[in-house]
């Protein structure tokens, strides 16, 4: 059974790490699963937030599930997160993207509503 993970939680609610601590049960079980970040959950893609040297981080500890981490374009520049790609497009002065994630249209999305037996959103 496959499984989507849509994850609309700021990187900031306990929403966003229970999505994270589903993430890596699957994938320690060998589990079929996707993730996709929306809404406020394209938060956990900017490169330029701060954590705390006594707290984890969850940009972090997605990358370290070395699994594909698609963010939608449109949520992620509204909320002022950028690749550079977009940065030249949109002219603005630098990016943000996190190491690992990638930006993505909605096309994404649906293709991984329609593919997956069941969806999870946090």
């Amino acid at each position: 059974m496959s499984t989507l993970l849509l994850i609309t939680a700021a990187p900031t609610s306990i929403h966003a790490w229970h999505a994270l601590g589903l993430a890596q049960a699957l994938q320690a079980e060998d589990q079929e699963f996707r993730v996709f970040f929306y809404q406020d959950g394209v938060q956990v893609a900017n490169n330029l937030q701060w954590v705390p040297d006594d707290q984890r981080n969850l940009s972090v500890e997605w990358q370290k599930l070395s699994i594909r981490l698609p963010v939608c374009v449109s949520a992620a520049l509204a909320r002022g997160i950028t690749d550079q790609e977009n940065a030249k497009r949109h002219q603005i002065p630098a990016d943000n993207l996190a190491k690992g994630f990638e930006l993505v249209g909605l096309g994404e999305l649906a293709d991984a509503v329609q593919s997956t037996d069941r969806i999870i959103q946090f």
